[in-house]
């Protein structure tokens, strides 16, 4: 049987695999909205956030059983599942990693949603998932050369290293990015579609993967109902913790598509470097909140909100269409185009007319002693 023949033949259960997840996720996720609603595990309204009532969180739940119900079971009766392809190249251990790593970010994350951890505790945590994944055999071992036919290996304390900071900085970049109704999780839903179809491909050949990818974004789509805008759940920090700790370990298992989620989520990552490099470089700790992503911005110049999250779900699809048709060092080329460029758009944002901004957004002027008192 060829590849394109096996591909064929999972199509009915990549259909169905999707399926399953979004009606798990579409009918739990009304259920965790009354329970958190009764134990009042709600986002308040603040100067940072958009909601004008409190909203309850923590729906990210309904993701995580949808995925771990599905996903997991499919893994585990696949001998039984006709035609549920075999797992090429991947051990039982970066199995374990996965769905097990995914259910204790849940926790970590519902932890918060119920205690509201400091930040240093829950980046400890997530530091413990990384080397929890890596212990588990999830490593960054080689990546494709941009600029040549082969890859680049790494060495082992390098590849660990590399791949403890991936999982963490994707963790965060799905955090930042959770800053409007809807967002974070259309973000998501678009890297697990494009990581699904990438696995697909003669080049990666991994429709194990992709039959996870796509359960995945069954999961999102069916949450997704509630959580667009406007939403009457949110995804707490256990559905961000779920969703960025799985995206990344899904985008190592098989063949590393590191570039790939990389380039399709180009946006959240570089919004996340640019924030924590303003954020340093006025003294401040990388993980104090305020309103200087590039969603508030957008919503600080007049654009809706459903405008800025279509627009930045525009931008993320486009560069995961483009993941899929360029070359890997095109690839590279674009997301340091779009570093500089994103870059170049938060300079003239946070320049742009100040009484048009939250007043939190910027540092106050200082005072001119010589300026007339206000009457």
């Amino acid at each position: 049987m060829t590849f394109v023949d096996e591909v064929g033949g999972i199509l009915p259960l990549l259909v169905g695999g999707f399926l399953a997840a979004a009606a798990i996720s579409l009918l739990l996720t009304p259920l965790v909205r009354a329970l958190v609603r009764r134990r009042g595990i709600v986002d308040t309204p603040n100067h940072r956030r958009v909601n004008t009532s409190p909203v309850p969180r923590g729906g990210g739940v309904a993701v995580v059983v949808a995925f771990l119900v599905v996903g997991g079971g499919l893994v585990l009766f696949n001998e039984q599942i006709g035609p549920m392809p075999a797992p090429r190249s991947i051990s039982t251990g970066e199995l374990v990693a996965l769905f097990l790593g995914g259910g204790l970010a849940a926790l970590i994350g519902a932890a918060d949603d119920l205690f509201d951890l400091r930040a240093r505790w829950q980046l400890a945590g997530q530091v413990g998932l990384a080397v929890l994944a890596v212990f588990l055999g999830i490593v960054v071992e080689a990546i494709n050369n941009p600029f040549g036919p082969r890859t680049i290996a790494f060495a082992a304390p390098f590849a660990m290293a590399f791949t403890v900071v991936w999982v963490v900085g994707m963790v965060n970049s799905i955090n930042f990015i959770d800053g409007l109704d809807g967002l974070s999780t259309g973000i998501a839903l678009i890297a697990a579609l494009t990581l699904g179809v990438l696995s697909l491909t003669t080049q990666v050949a991994q429709p194990f993967v992709a039959v996870l990818c796509v359960v995945l974004a069954g999961g999102l789509a069916g949450f997704l109902r509630y959580n667009f805008q406007p939403a009457s759940i949110f995804q707490g920090t256990a559905g961000v913790m779920f969703m960025g700790y799985t995206l990344a370990i899904l985008s190592i298992l098989g063949t590393a598509k590191v570039a790939v989620a990389v380039l399709v989520l180009g946006v959240p990552i570089i919004d996340t470097f640019w924030v924590i490099v303003r954020r340093l470089s006025v003294g401040r700790s990388p993980f104090t909140p305020d309103r200087s992503h590039i969603h508030h911005r957008l919503l600080d110049l007049g654009l809706g909100h459903r405008g800025t999250v279509l627009l930045i779900y525009a931008i993320c699809a486009s560069l995961g269409l483009m993941s899929l048709l360029v070359s890997t060092a095109t690839q590279v080329y674009a997301f340091l185009g779009a570093l500089v460029g994103f870059g170049v758009v938060l300079f003239l944002l946070t320049r742009g007319p100040r009484e048009a901004l939250e007043p939190d957004s910027y540092e106050t002027p200082p005072a001119d002693p010589e300026a007339a008192p206000e009457p």
